[in-house]
């Protein structure tokens, strides 16, 4: 798939996310991955990089969550694309519009540093798009702007959807839950960290024999 920007257009519900890197970079330099770290990281985006403020258009209520920064900053270190895929379904209910969103990336990008792609979701849940998630659209869009395999992503979040997401393009799902986290949904999750920094530390720990 085409690196493209964010549409300029009216929502239209063709079931294709957007897909967009900020300013038009494709991130910054890397220095070679190793085969035994992931291909590309990829967050959700509320509740796991930022407070959960539902169809939040308003870049001045961007609250990062514990140890986001130290976490992405962890992840860019070993060379690591980053990307975010969240779902904004308030595009289609008509309580957001692109210039809202950009304004929430944008805001997220001057707290948390330069992601290398978003891939967002802007259909809502009835619009039968293969790109909301639990489906996984926005997982094989943004590995295959990022050049990665989705068996080499690993999906970061903080509910069912992610790691249903994750699991639906064969990359690694891992669970940080918070407070709106259903107990089910832990118990179901194959992989889980008490916090962001803890999940990419584990995830980006230098393999043996590694230099």
């Amino acid at each position: 798939m085409l690196m493209t920007s964010a549409p300029k257009v009216p929502y239209v519900p063709d079931g294709q996310p957007w897909l967009f890197a900020p300013d038009g970079r494709r991130g910054h330099p890397r220095v070679p991955v190793s085969r035994a770290l992931p291909g590309a990281v990829l967050f959700d985006r509320d509740g796991t990089l930022i407070r959960d403020v539902p169809y939040n258009g308003d870049p001045g209520r961007v609250r990062p969550m514990p140890y986001a920064r130290a976490a992405v900053d962890a992840v860019r270190r070993r060379g690591i694309p980053v990307a975010v895929v969240t779902n904004q379904s308030g595009v289609a209910r008509g309580l957001l519009t692109l210039g809202a969103v950009e304004a929430v990336r944008r805001r997220v990008e001057e707290l948390l540093g330069p992601f290398d792609l978003w891939a967002v979701c802007p259909h809502g849940p009835g619009d039968g798009c293969g790109c909301r998630k639990p489906r996984p659209g926005l997982v094989h869009a943004a590995c295959a702007a990022l050049g990665t395999e989705p068996g080499r992503a690993a999906v970061l979040g903080d509910i069912g959807a992610d790691l249903a997401a994750a699991r639906a393009a064969g990359a690694r799902g891992v669970l940080v839950p918070n407070e709106v986290t259903r107990p089910e949904e832990i118990t179901a999750a194959e992989h889980t960290a008490p916090d962001l920094l803890t999940a990419v530390r584990r995830l980006t720990a230098r393999p043996e024999g590694d230099p």
